[in-house]
């Protein structure tokens, strides 16, 4: 009988599950080559915490890793309904709460030096009587990559903005569209947000300025709207249809770069909305150049809660061995 523990836990309503005990370790020495190696030999144990009986279709996990670099305090590799992501804000938000506050790994709360497959991200936790509250980080640098449209069926030609914060997104207004970012409309935003995917994977080709070939995909479509009382509303549609809860820490990112790239000052906080209303705020904490390309460095800050502790088992005569996705 395989046993995997793990912490539960929340960022801004989006779960997340963090493998504490039970999983074997990728090998590699950066994180990039234990995405892949994890991609290739774990992926049933992915599977089997994310997706059905055990997880769902829209939950998100962790693996902590020994750093891959020698001043960094923690590797992580994240985990989603399709596979296994290069970055995740909402990730490093509730990993550097769970991982002080339960002694997962050493660091200096005041900069948690955490390596992700798309960098190195600076963490800060702020402590009240040894709890932790806002977290905020220092994200990898972010740039706007291009400007294009696609056309969308039933919709017609649909503007787009490409940018990078750890990941690639598609960027649309949704009043271009015609769409209305309550939760009471998901069905209808998680359609058109893969189409929209869909169509901007086949329109261009993404390549990292690092050359990294596992940085250059597509990986969902976030809606921007307004939204009163806040800076405006995002709405991230990711992997295989799954649906951020929160304002996605690299979509912010993201659009923090995009945002700066419009001469739109971000110096100050600015709060974002998710589907939910809970938000995260965003600025820009710096200015560098990425393999000749203008970026930015945003830095995102939002608070996460520890929900349980779960202990997960695989019966080996049980013939849903790892996991099923239905929408």
């Amino acid at each position: 009988m395989q046993e995997i523990e793990t912490i539960e836990a929340h960022t801004a309503g989006e779960p997340l599950r963090i493998i504490t005990a039970g999983f074997p370790q990728p090998r590699g020495e950066t994180m990039l080559q234990r995405r892949a190696c994890a991609r290739r030999h774990l992926d049933h144990l992915r599977r089997l915490l994310v997706l059905e009986p055990r997880g769902h279709a829209d939950m998100y996990g962790a693996l902590l890793t020994p750093p891959a670099t020698a001043d960094g305090d923690v590797g992580v590799l994240f985990m989603h309904n399709e596979g296994f992501s290069t970055m995740c804000g909402h990730g490093i938000i509730a990993l550097t709460k769970v991982g002080l506050e339960r002694g997962l790994f050493e660091a200096d709360p005041g900069r948690v030096q955490i390596d992700t497959p798309a960098g190195r991200v600076v963490a800060r936790a702020e402590l009240d009587d040894g709890c932790v509250g806002r977290v905020s980080f220092v994200n990898v640098p972010s740039f706007v990559d291009r400007e294009l449209s696609v056309e969308i069926d039933g919709v017609g030609a649909v503007p787009v903005t490409v940018a990078y914060g750890g990941a690639y997104y598609a960027y649309v207004d949704a009043p271009t569209m015609g769409l209305d970012l309550d939760a009471a409309n998901v069905g209808t935003v998680i359609e058109q947000g893969m189409a929209v995917k869909r169509a901007v994977a086949s329109a261009c080709e993404l390549r990292h300025p690092s050359g990294e070939d596992d940085l250059g995909f597509l990986y969902g479509t976030i809606f921007v709207g307004p939204r009163l009382g806040a800076h405006s509303r995002n709405v991230c549609v990711f992997a295989e249809g799954e649906v951020d809860r929160s304002p996605t820490g690299t979509g912010v990112s993201g659009r923090a770069a995009i945002l700066h790239a419009r001469g739109e000052p971000l110096h100050d906080w600015v709060t974002i909305e998710s589907i939910l209303g809970t938000s995260f705020d965003v600025r820009v904490a710096g200015v560098t150049d990425l393999g000749g390309r203008a970026a930015v460095r945003p830095e995102v800050r939002g608070r996460a809660f520890v929900t349980g502790e779960a202990r997960f088992w695989l019966d080996p005569s049980d013939p849903i061995d790892d996991g099923f996705l239905l929408r």
